[in-house]
């Protein structure tokens, strides 16, 4: 997992960025992105995509990653601005976000996918499936997974009708039924509900 990194190192590269986003898929709620720059001195054990680990496992790596890493920042893009922008580029709106809240500057990133956020006079590498390939994009993705679950946990108290708590916003049958009895909230993606409108004759 440490490969990518190990390799930019030996180059030269002192500050290696990884960065991940969660949450493109939801019809609620923002796309989360993290990035962060691990130690190389102070590898985490247990690294790796946020999707294979169980909820547990992500929550005890969060506090650590954020204890451990050199650096490590989390943005977000609303969805307001997946609405106005589309989540592809609202998607790389929160990685450049997450980078810009950096302490440390970084001298090169990767990114988990084949989309290019395009940070500023940074040297870029593009990984598909980097989350489960690269330390620090894995790192990236459980910051980034465990922060919108938090939030979407908020957002339940906000409107309890919809339980956000039980399926973080995404697509589920429990979530669209409660879509189609109360409608959406401000926090829903409107852009995303056209076509369950129309399965659905509205």
């Amino acid at each position: 997992m440490y490969t990518f990194e190990n390799t930019l190192r030996e180059k030269g590269f002192t500050a290696v960025c990884g960065i991940d986003e969660a949450g493109c898929g939801p019809l609620a709620g923002p796309v989360y992105a993290a990035a962060v720059i691990l130690d190389p001195k102070d590898p985490i054990e247990g690294l790796n995509d946020s999707k294979k680990l169980t909820e547990k496992k992500r929550e005890a790596l969060f506090p650590q990653i954020q204890e451990r890493a050199l650096a490590w920042a989390i943005a977000s893009a609303s969805a307001k601005e997946i609405d106005e922008i589309n989540i592809l580029q609202a998607r790389l709106l929160a990685m450049r976000r997450a980078v810009e809240l950096l302490d440390i500057r970084p001298d090169h990133v990767l990114v988990d996918g084949n989309r290019n956020p395009n940070i500023p006079d940074t040297p870029t590498l593009l990984i598909v499936g980097g989350d489960g390939k690269s330390a620090s994009i894995a790192a990236a993705s459980i910051l980034a997974k465990v922060a919108r679950d938090h939030d979407l946990l908020e957002l339940d108290k906000q409107y309890p009708q919809y339980l956000f708590a039980k399926h973080k916003g995404y697509p589920t049958k429990l979530h669209v039924e409660k879509l189609l009895e109360h409608g959406p909230c401000p926090e829903h993606r409107q852009s995303f509900l056209t076509k369950i409108w129309a399965r659905n004759g509205r």
